[in-house]
């Protein structure tokens, strides 16, 4: 197995704020002009983020790519951020992946390279360390993903999109590392899926069809994948697997922004704490 790495102290992070505009149900739910700003447990989550990120030592700035730059700029919440001189907006892209290459290309020497979004609100500095510290050391890029038993023990009725491999079930977990400058090519590739990003299958099928006929009969496995992917990418892909259930749960219905708030509340209130947390807060 390969060594892992844990010295990397000069981590460019993009965090990923985009809109799906004012009909998208978040937003909607929330009663407010853009997802990103819809709070949980009355903090933004972009805020809530940006936060998480600010005290990760290895992190040395961060990027913000969001349609309207002025709703970060302006906000009362982000103004501390800002005050550090670590926090850089910029326009958003036409989609994750263009806004990803334009973040790259905001910065010098942007690699290594964390990219997230900004509807993690249950992000924590343990989540991102685990991630960081577990990523094999050829890796040019990586993907966090956590198992379907671990998120369904915790929270057995949330909705996942998950890949099904011969050896389990995995969700993603907006996390991904481009640790080098040869990751850009797959983020080219990603633009080319990412429309299809919960449609596994129809990701699966730009492999090839032998790579689809496996994953259509349950015998691809998660290294096999990642290793075809590499070829056809020229990099060396890997999958860390986070062992929070929380790590998961990102916002992308009203019904997740209820999840978010009710996990949060109970990390700060009285209620019960889920195990998870306890881990992710320790």
């Amino acid at each position: 197995m390969s060594r892992t790495i844990s010295a990397d102290r000069n981590v460019t992070a993009i965090v990923l704020a985009g809109s799906r505009g004012p009909t998208d149900p978040v937003a909607v739910a929330a009663g407010v002009s853009h997802k990103a700003l819809a709070p949980v447990a009355g903090v933004p989550m972009l805020a809530r983020v940006l936060e998480t990120l600010s005290t990760v030592p290895r992190i040395e700035r961060i990027i913000v790519p969001i349609e309207r730059p002025e709703l970060v700029l302006e906000h009362p919440a982000f103004a501390p951020f800002l005050e550090r001189g670590t926090v850089t907006v910029i326009p958003a892209a036409s989609s994750p992946s263009r806004s990803v290459l334009a973040a790259l290309d905001a910065v010098p020497s942007p690699f290594p390279c964390l990219v997230t979004t900004a509807d993690h609100p249950l992000l924590t500095p343990a989540m991102v360390e685990h991630f960081w510290t577990h990523l094999p050391s050829d890796a040019d890029a990586a993907v966090g993903l956590a198992r379907s038993e671990t998120i369904r023990a915790a929270y057995p009725e949330t909705r996942r999109t998950y890949l099904r491999f011969s050896e389990g079930a995995y969700s993603g977990c907006n996390l991904f590392a481009l640790r080098t400058a040869a990751a850009r090519t797959v983020v080219s590739f990603w633009r080319r899926v990412e429309q299809d990003r919960k449609k596994p299958w129809r990701m699966i099928r730009m492999l090839g069809p032998g790579t689809l006929l496996s994953y259509a009969l349950g015998r691809l496995r998660l290294d096999t994948a990642l290793a075809t992917f590499g070829r056809r990418t020229g990099t060396v892909l890997a999958a860390v697997d986070m062992p929070f259930a929380n790590a998961a749960v990102d916002v992308d219905r009203p019904d997740d922004l209820t999840l978010a708030d009710a996990i949060l509340a109970g990390r700060c209130g009285g209620a019960r704490v889920q195990p998870q947390d306890q881990v992710a807060a320790s």
